[in-house]
């Protein structure tokens, strides 16, 4: 059985409209973010996918060198246009999660979560994997998953599309996940995608789901919003509007976690296996 963590947890989903290609600009843009959300207590900060470049094809094909951050082999991004990210993260003593996109030493150019850390060290925290329809002419698809630690919580690192697939957060949890946390594009017309998938990410597996989204932005690239925090049984506990930039905090409390848990043991009472072999029935 997963050990719980010890102590409340402050986090926030960000809803934000970063400007495509404006790396330094959208750093500054996170740093307030993060400033505002830690006015409110919280202490883990999700960001949308690829806020640093935009989610944005047409410039992040246009212009690669100026839309990524470079990573070394030991995945830490030294870019001087994340120093205000840096000196948030050191400041108010956050953990900040925020999407880029990111070339590694062997070429590969991959949508990223970077996790900075206290003391403002910036490192490569997950990949995407599951990579959406035209991603697929852009970037690589990761290698692996990722499982962060703060404090005592663990959560699994998902972007966008990976969170439509169950498998990928039950990977998760296998890991020993408390919750999963999903910076995302989701563009206007997908709400109710938005809204289902990760509900049920948080209920499938008795986690926490922390979903941070884009909003507004240029068209045709226009998101939602919506940036949400679900509770293990898929309830929301705080969600965005449609638009609008937001900073949307709740507390996660390992106490409502081992509660559900024990009152829906999905994840203890899994068979080992569901069969390769299945009958066939006919009606």
């Amino acid at each position: 059985m997963t050990t719980l963590p010890s102590a409340t947890l402050t986090v926030a989903a960000v809803q934000a409209d970063p400007v495509p290609g404006d790396v330094a600009g959208n750093a500054s843009s996170a740093a307030r973010l993060v400033r505002r959300a830690t006015d409110s207590a919280a202490r883990l900060v999700v960001l949308p996918e690829l806020f640093l470049s935009a989610y944005h094809p047409p410039v992040l094909g246009a212009d690669p060198a100026g839309t990524d951050v470079a990573a070394d082999p030991d995945a830490l991004v030294a870019d001087p246009r994340l120093d205000p990210v840096r000196a948030v993260a050191r400041d108010t003593g956050a953990v900040v999660v925020v999407g880029a996109a990111v070339r590694h030493p062997d070429r590969r150019r991959t949508i990223s979560a970077l996790v900075v850390d206290r003391t403002g060290t910036v490192r490569v925290g997950y990949d995407k994997q599951q990579l959406w329809s035209e991603e697929r002419k852009l970037f690589t698809p990761g290698r692996r998953g990722a499982t962060l630690e703060v404090d005592d919580w663990r959560f699994g690192l998902g972007i966008c599309y990976d969170g439509c697939f169950p498998e990928h957060g039950r990977a998760a949890a296998d890991d020993g996940a408390h919750g999963y946390l999903c910076p995302s594009g989701y563009v206007i017309g997908s709400a109710h995608r938005r809204d289902l998938y990760y509900a049920a990410r948080a209920l499938d597996n008795t986690m926490y789901v922390v979903f941070a989204n884009s909003v507004d932005g240029v068209a045709p690239w226009r998101f939602n919003g919506g940036a949400a925090v679900y509770d293990p049984e898929g309830r929301c506990l705080v969600r965005g509007a449609d638009t609008g930039e937001d900073v949307l905090v709740a507390t996660l409390d390992p106490e409502q976690l081992a509660r559900t848990r024990a009152d829906h043991p999905m994840l203890a009472d899994r068979l080992p296996d569901q069969g390769p072999e299945r009958v066939r029935v006919t009606g």
